[in-house]
């Protein structure tokens, strides 16, 4: 996993979101793609995934014609302990992210 590539995905409040509300998840339930409410197009939505996947933070399964993504949690974890905490705490508890 290389850190530099994690940060940069992670510096965008809308890839943050995802990785954060995957991680509030306990069950690390995969989860439709489309499912994440993110106000862009779908092109937009298809490259901040593609940016997580590359950076190691997610799983991505296709089907029929949809797909779901799943977090590495205990890569994430093992590389970058503490920082799933850390995105689930700035989600705030509605849920809907503190952003600036």
């Amino acid at each position: 996993m290389d850190l530099g590539k994690v940060f940069a995905a992670l510096a965008d409040d809308s890839r943050r979101k995802v990785i954060a509300e995957l991680a509030a998840d306990p069950e690390d339930q995969e989860r439709a793609c489309g499912s994440f409410g993110l106000p862009v197009k779908k092109a937009t939505r298809t490259h901040h995934f593609r940016v997580l996947r590359e950076a190691g933070l997610v799983a991505q399964r296709d089907h029929g014609n949809g797909s779901a993504l799943r977090l590495l949690r205990k890569d994430i974890e093992e590389h970058c302990p503490g920082l799933l905490p850390l995105l689930v705490a700035e989600l705030g508890p509605s849920g809907e992210g503190e952003t600036k």
